[in-house]
């Protein structure tokens, strides 16, 4: 006979997903708390509960205590939380200047890590090696089998694709290949997906100073293109294709001089990235308009990196000041009608530092001027660091393999639950 309707196993997985969801954005709860938040019964969540506590999942960690002296009447409230340290996660990152693997607790704490510098010649075979020995190392070195992993985030930068064998099919990201590769060195759960996201994720999950009400975000990532994300409930929503660079097209100085290759007037893409802004310091390079510059390079534009500009800027060379502060401000306009258009409690900057420390100041008195008081405020930089980079990956893992499945792992968990049926 065919059955309809949700199972008593999807069912009580969705339960304590969505209690492992209210332990994540609260922090330490009672049965009676979580009960009037998921419209429950005490006695079904303290059945949910306790199992996953039998099953090391979440943990008791004592009574409430009380603001005021005299506590209420009737029965304590018995705080619960999640057990960081249930599971770990391995995370494999894979950005435009470096590659990094680590191991996180389930609350993203930094348990250990390797990273490894890329260049455009570092070859695909030289990065899949760093994945296997960087795990095997990881794993060796903590004293920990591949059973105390939920499995492996692997975050991969959209420039990044064409290097690491990853095509575009139907409209997503094709990971196969890399998962045929590393499924011959592990059986372990893999998550693969655009490290903006995982990145992202990791600002909302990860960070220590957020609130319970913090939902929504709006992260735009910096590198050779632009990359954007926000999320609705903490979920992250892309564009229709699933691509996070369709940022790159917005317009942001129509009455520009230049047309993009894209055929657009004064697009992201050709006013504000790396290469663009390059461009118009090269334009704009001489002795007598940028004399610290000139001087630096010795006179030949091949020598201009990001760091010498920022300096530049820093010394008030004439030219690369009146650049750059027309960066800032197209940039504080791209942000302002992101803020608009998404209606974010904070927008995350990450890996924005090109200017140096003069850079975010800059920037947010910058947005401040174009958009007021409610934009700038809710700028803020991503926390994530280049050498933590791999709690990207982490995140991606830690929310299909932890969060999503209500602790679930794996089929062999799936199938005695089955069987219990």
């Amino acid at each position: 006979m065919e059955q309809h309707g949700i199972s008593k196993l999807d069912l009580k997985r969705r339960n304590r997903m969505q209690v492992l969801k209210i332990l994540k954005q609260r922090g330490p709860t009672s049965r009676i708390d979580i009960a009037g938040a998921l419209e429950l019964t005490r006695a079904a969540v303290t059945i949910i509960t306790n199992e996953m506590i039998d099953q090391g999942i979440i943990t008791e960690i004592g009574e409430y205590k009380h603001v005021s002296e005299k506590a209420p009447r009737g029965r304590k409230k018995i705080l619960i939380d999640i057990n960081n340290h249930y599971r770990f996660a391995l995370g494999i990152t894979v950005e435009e200047e470096f590659v990094s693997v680590g191991l996180s607790t389930l609350s993203g704490d930094v348990l250990d890590k390797r990273n490894m510098k890329v260049t455009d010649n570092t070859d695909r075979k030289s990065i899949y090696s760093f994945f296997i020995k960087s795990m095997n190392d990881v794993l060796a070195d903590n004293c920990l089998e591949q059973s105390a992993l939920l499995g492996i985030g692997f975050a991969i930068y959209p420039t990044m694709f064409s290097k690491m064998d990853i095509g575009i099919k139907d409209g997503s990201p094709d990971f196969s290949h890399l998962r045929r590769f590393m499924s011959s060195y592990t059986e372990l759960p893999m998550v693969f997906d655009n490290s903006v996201k995982g990145t992202a994720m990791a600002n909302i999950d990860f960070r220590k100073d957020r609130t319970p009400d913090s939902r929504n975000i709006a992260f735009l990532q910096y590198g050779r293109k632009l990359n954007f994300v926000f999320t609705n409930l903490n979920e992250p929503i892309v564009a229709y294709d699933n691509r996070t660079d369709f940022v790159n097209k917005m317009i942001i100085d129509p009455g520009s001089d230049r047309v993009c290759q894209c055929g657009r007037r004064g697009c992201v893409e050709n006013e504000i990235s790396p290469e663009s802004v390059k461009r118009k310091i090269v334009r704009a390079f001489s002795r007598e308009k940028t004399p610290f510059l000139w001087q630096s390079a010795k006179g030949d534009s091949d020598f201009i990196t990001p760091e010498l500009i920022s300096t530049a800027y820093s010394k008030r060379d004439p030219a690369v000041v009146t650049i750059m502060d027309n960066v800032f401000t197209l940039l504080a306009v791209l942000i302002n009608n992101l803020y608009f258009s998404t209606n974010p409690q904070k927008i995350v900057l990450h890996k924005f530092g090109f200017l140096g420390d003069l850079s975010f100041e800059k920037l947010k008195d910058t947005v401040l001027r174009i958009g007021g008081d409610r934009v700038a405020d809710s700028v803020t930089l991503s926390f994530v660091e280049d050498k933590h980079h791999f709690l990207s990956g982490c995140a991606l893992a830690i929310r299909e393999l932890f969060y999503n499945c209500g602790g679930y792992s794996g089929e062999t968990t799936d199938q005695s639950e089955r069987e219990k049926e």
